[in-house]
């Protein structure tokens, strides 16, 4: 009885909605927003209001927004429609407005691309150009343009960001970014990266400038700095904008407002991610107006208390790199190794790690002054997993001696200086070289004399000689590395010891190559390289490893 009586009251429910409504299937109208510059480039339009309305009007306008791709998307019941811009926007000296009007379809989605082809267009006058929010004055869109131009650096022991400012290869970033480097590598696209000497390094106004070879820029156009008298101006709280290229994430525009100024430097609110500094700082106008850098400690940069050099330090290590550049060749332009673009799945490393049946240790050879060891990413990731699961993530805070600053030194979970870079594992192979802990001469000695008085003293270590640098060889042919990072391990307040981290390929070694070998330099010996031939064994282990980030690859492509 309890049954049909609720069958009854569904029925009746049922039959109380009208027919229409159960057969209106919801569908998605993909909205673009796109202009064109005076160059040609398609530029997206974003944060522009539109309002949807349907015909005839039953309810409210729905407003929408645009995100800063320039799209938006909107579900809407079947109907027709009329889409209208909210304000108008104004480009490059006109103003561009959209009305249109369209049919929505059940269960088919629709596209609607607004341009300059379809837009009501007026010139700007002194009416319209205090109206709304001019585009021509938004960072939004005005900002954009130079993205292109910031580029990411990459020396041994840093990344940064920077940006070009000169037609003939020169890029300008922060010293205290960049360090103490030389040279860098200069990415600037997904796809091409190449080597970039250091011009001048201003340790003092924290401004570097570097050169590429000026043919590699292509797309990269010189951002403008105005170096008049008359320098740009900022005041406080005053709304700025930096483009910047974290590690291993997307180029983007991030924005905050001027906090406090000083004499060479402005402090601002921006926050930074990791490896991002060195970029340009703008105003809403589009106006250079320093340089991103790096706090002087970590409580600075926890405070978000981001430093910013002043346009007019910039512009004076800007002129004295211009006046070298008369006797000094640029670097080559040749296209340097960069990361695969295709990703390993968390799932395939996660199955890949199970494969290894339990061993996840790295493959180690020895040299005369070097323990070497190869790591792939599965090694990574089920050294991760496990340390995760047991809770041993959090590291001793107390200074360490140098057999427990060893024991931190474990290849696998301490890269220090590029703990980032590894953590989300690159499709890369890793060639770690870290100094042997050793025992000194007249250590043996003092030891040896204690004995003949019955104390028996274990062996004092101490790191012997740092690494230098690594080359490696598939057969007769150099293996050019993706990165030739170095790791920087403190060891106690004064001390540190350097380890090499080279990223590879995962197709730069394996069984096609007839042999394997690695020369390794020492800083006690940097023209001296001793030779190590690498197992063909290990070589066979590393490729298995990467069999299954192959498979996958090959099935995208």
């Amino acid at each position: 009885m309890t049954l049909m009586i609720r069958a009854l009251v569904l029925a009746t429910i049922l039959s109380a909605i009208p027919r229409t409504a159960a057969v209106q299937v919801v569908s998605v109208l993909h909205i673009k927003v796109i202009l064109v510059d005076a160059e040609g480039r398609a530029t997206p339009v974003p944060r522009h209001a539109l309002l949807v309305s349907d015909n005839p009007a039953t309810m409210t306008p729905r407003r929408i927004v645009t995100a800063l791709d320039g799209t938006v998307d909107v579900r809407l019941r079947p109907g027709n429609y009329t889409v209208e811009s909210d304000q108008p926007v104004a480009f490059h000296g006109k103003t561009y407005q959209w009305t249109q009007t369209l049919d929505i379809v059940a269960g088919r989605d629709a596209v609607l691309e607004l341009t300059a082809d379809n837009a009501e267009v007026e010139a700007v006058t002194a009416a319209t150009a205090t109206s709304g929010a001019p585009l021509e004055a938004d960072p939004w869109l005005r900002l954009p343009q130079w993205e292109d131009s910031v580029v990411a650096l990459w020396t041994p022991t840093a990344h940064a960001s920077g940006f070009v400012i000169d037609a003939n290869g020169l890029i300008a970033t922060s010293q205290r970014a960049i360090g103490s480097a030389t040279s860098a590598e200069v990415q600037l696209t997904r796809d091409v990266k190449v080597a970039g000497s250091v011009v001048v390094a201003d340790r003092a106004r924290d401004v570097a400038v570097l050169r590429i070879d000026s043919k590699a820029l292509a797309s990269a156009r010189p951002v403008p700095l105005e170096c008049a008298e008359s320098m740009p101006t900022v005041a406080d709280g005053q709304q700025i904008f930096t483009i910047s290229v974290p590690l291993r994430q997307q180029k983007g525009i991030t924005t905050g407002a001027v906090s406090r100024q000083g004499a060479h430097a402005l402090v601002s609110d921006l926050t930074l991610a990791s490896g991002s500094a060195g970029g340009p700082v703008f105003t809403a106008g589009g106006v250079v107006v320093g340089i991103t850098s790096v706090g002087d400690d970590k409580g600075e940069r926890s405070r978000g208390d981001t430093p910013i050099v002043r346009i007019g330090d910039v512009c004076d290590v800007v002129a004295g790199a211009e006046k070298r550049l008369k006797d000094a060749a640029p670097p080559a332009g040749t296209h340097l190794p960069v990361e695969p673009v295709q990703p390993i799945p968390v799932d395939a490393l996660e199955e890949a790690a199970k494969g290894r049946a339990g061993s996840l240790s790295p493959y180690q050879m020895s040299a005369s002054d070097f323990d070497v060891a190869f790591i792939t990413p599965v090694m990574i990731y089920g050294a991760q997993h496990q340390s995760e699961q047991a809770g041993r993530r959090e590291r001793p805070r107390v200074p360490l001696g140098p057999d427990a600053a060893y024991a931190l030194m474990r290849p696998l979970m301490d890269f220090s200086n590029w703990s980032e870079y590894v953590a989300d594992f690159p499709p890369v192979l890793l060639i770690r070289v870290t100094p042997k802990l050793v025992e000194g001469f007249w250590t043996k000695v003092a030891r040896g004399a204690a004995e003949t008085q019955g104390v028996v003293l274990p062996p004092i270590k101490r790191f012997g000689s740092g690494f230098s640098r690594m080359r490696a060889f598939c057969g007769d042919a150099e293996v050019t590395p993706i990165h030739p990072f170095q790791i920087e391990q403190r060891i106690s307040e004064s001390d540190a010891i350097h380890a090499g981290l080279y990223v590879f390929d995962p197709d730069a070694i394996g069984p096609a190559c007839a042999s394997v070998k690695l020369v390794l330099y020492s800083e006690k010996d940097p023209d001296k390289g001793e030779i190590r031939l690498v197992d063909a064994k290990v070589v066979q282990q590393i490729w298995r490893d990467f069999a299954l980030y192959r498979a996958l690859r090959d099935r995208k492509e």
